[in-house]
């Protein structure tokens, strides 16, 4: 009889595990420790609002993305930046995670099923998260190193859009996963290629677009955003309605 095939789950990063950009929380550490100038960062963030706002993937917009991604840890030694990713984790991407998502990410390792990530951002900082929170691997955009020191040059391309999904492919080649049978989660309508290389894809914190799709295709929607939104206009009331029941108790005297 042949082996049952492995199964696996694969996870985007930005909005889906965490709220926000880990490449962005990166170059903001990097900021903050003198690696570079508000300017240098307010060129990434310039691109990287441009990309995200053009609602396509536009040859021009990948380019300045690409190359923003890059250029701000040119020169840079890759030893500064592998320990900057660990404290960036501590400082900024631990408090922004989203626990409903570790939470399915869990489920999945419990049911012997091997979790990866797969984003845009850099390996170094995928790796970090993926080894916080005790998942299987990482895959992330590869900048090149020579001596030890960043080139400003991509191996390959970024991972995003339909890299994510060749991505995935050879690695399920290289580990035997049945990609029908595994399942993928992402917020963004740009990580469609990745959701539909799978046979079981889900959003999380879906963008218009993707929630749409979703709802057409009768896949499953994960929204932490509203939980916690009603968490917290909810919570002063619940406070409050508490508190009046306090008050509006009778007090018990204690025998004399």
């Amino acid at each position: 009889m042949a082996p049952t095939p492995k199964r696996a789950a694969f996870f985007d990063v930005d909005n889906t595990l965490i709220r926000g950009s880990a490449l962005y929380f990166l170059g903001k550490g990097m900021y903050q420790r003198g690696f570079f100038t508000k300017a240098d960062i307010s060129r990434f963030v310039v691109a990287n609002l441009r990309f995200r706002f053009s609602g396509k993937e536009k040859p021009e917009e990948m380019d300045r993305l690409q190359n923003a991604a890059t250029n701000f840890i040119a020169g840079q030694k890759a030893d500064d930046i592998a320990k900057l990713a660990q404290e960036v984790y501590d400082e900024h991407v631990s408090p922004a995670l989203w626990q409903g998502t570790i939470d399915i990410a869990q489920t999945h390792l419990s049911n012997d099923e091997e979790v990866w990530l797969v984003t845009a951002a850099s390996q170094e900082m995928a790796q970090v998260i993926c080894q916080k929170l005790g998942l299987t691997g990482a895959l992330g955009s590869r900048a090149e190193v020579k001596d030890g020191i960043y080139t400003g040059q991509l191996i390959g391309k970024l991972l995003h859009g339909k890299e994510k999904a060749i991505a995935i492919k050879a690695l399920a080649e290289e580990r035997g996963f049945d990609l029908s049978q595994c399942y993928a989660y992402s917020d963004s309508h740009n990580d469609l290629p990745l959701l539909l290389a799978v046979g079981h894809p889900s959003v999380i914190n879906p963008d218009a677009v993707l929630r749409i799709r979703a709802m057409r295709e009768s896949w499953p929607i994960h929204d932490f955003r509203r939980v916690q939104t009603l968490n917290r206009l909810l919570g002063p009331v619940v406070s409050w309605v508490a508190a009046l029941g306090v008050l509006l108790t009778p007090r018990r005297h204690k025998d004399r």
